[in-house]
């Protein structure tokens, strides 16, 4: 293995999701598929909400945007999982702390642009009568700005924190996960972590916490508002709109905040893989059903751009 000044690590092992042989090849063909169904729902996702002009609302521009950092955060991780599956899995230092930077970013990102999907939830339902003003192109543009400068901002804090961190061969250097995560990051430190734990309570504290109250306080204006629907046919379409809104934010946000809202000892970094496959692999792969199953404004552009190909 190459060494820095024949004393610091520049290359890292990644262990992978398990090291049970019989495990092995299932699981890489498991998650190949995975990986497969989430490039083509996000992808044919994207080009639908694109070529679909009764699509180009505030809604539909923000899961563009999901779909967007879902397919990039995918892209991010699970590539370098898969070949854990099948060889040693070796990543320079260089590459390490690249994948966690776009990691951090687009987990980040992820994080604020279901709370701004949440808010448009919210004017949607609360205030119909001034929703066009209110959900803008200016302000949609305003909230997609602020979502991805929260995630470069985070993920440069999480970035600078690590790279102030020193780790030396008597360290070792097997990270064990299948990316390069914070924690497991962290327990391969020769140098004081203090402040990298820290930062990360922190920053994943405002990522977390802000962004889940932002989301709460919407859906008690919500709930509220749809209470007071006469109509039965009414309350069904106003919960059916926020279902899959409400899953999604499950499912990540659960995930995430069991994985970095505690404290990172050896003996559950196993437990932390598993958690952190929900959110980095299932919940992107997730996301195109839990918005489209359900949604007849998607089943009508699949339907219209289906006939158009017929046509052509």
């Amino acid at each position: 293995m190459a060494s820095r000044n024949d004393s610091l690590v520049t290359e890292f092992v990644l262990l992978g999701l398990t090291q049970q042989p019989e495990l092995q090849l299932p699981f890489f063909f498991l998650f190949l598929g995975i990986y497969v169904v989430t490039v083509v729902g996000n992808t044919g996702l994207i080009i639908l909400i694109g070529l679909s002009p009764h699509l180009h609302t505030p809604m539909y521009y923000f899961l563009f945007n999901l779909s967007f950092i879902d397919l990039c955060f995918s892209s991010v991780i699970t590539p370098k999982m898969l070949i854990s599956f099948v060889k040693k899995n070796f990543i320079s230092y260089a590459e390490c702390m690249v994948q966690l930077y776009f990691f951090s970013f687009f987990v980040i990102d992820e994080c604020f642009i279901l709370t701004s999907m949440a808010y448009d939830r919210y004017v949607a339902i609360c205030k119909p009568l001034l929703y066009k003003l209110t959900m803008s192109r200016q302000v949609c543009l305003m909230l997609t700005v602020g979502v991805y400068a929260m995630g470069f901002v985070g993920a440069t804090a999480h970035i600078g924190c690590m790279l102030r961190l020193t780790f030396c061969e008597g360290g070792g250097n097997i990270i064990n996960h299948y990316m390069c995560d914070i924690p497991p990051l962290l327990q391969l430190s020769c140098t004081s972590t203090y402040i990298n734990e820290l930062v990360v309570f922190i920053v994943v504290g405002i990522n977390v916490i802000v962004p889940s109250f932002t989301i709460f306080i919407s859906y008690t204006f919500i709930l509220s508002n749809i209470l007071h629907i006469r109509s039965t046919e009414g309350k069904s379409k106003a919960f059916s709109t926020c279902s899959s809104h409400i899953i999604a934010v499950s499912l990540f946000f659960g995930s995430s905040a069991f994985m970095y809202l505690k404290p990172v000892p050896v003996e559950a970094l196993d437990q932390d893989k598993v958690s952190t496959v929900f959110y980095t692999i299932v919940g992107p792969m997730m996301n195109p059903f839990i918005y489209s199953l359900r949604n007849k404004d998607v089943h009508g552009a699949l339907k219209q751009s289906f006939l158009r190909s017929q046509s052509t």
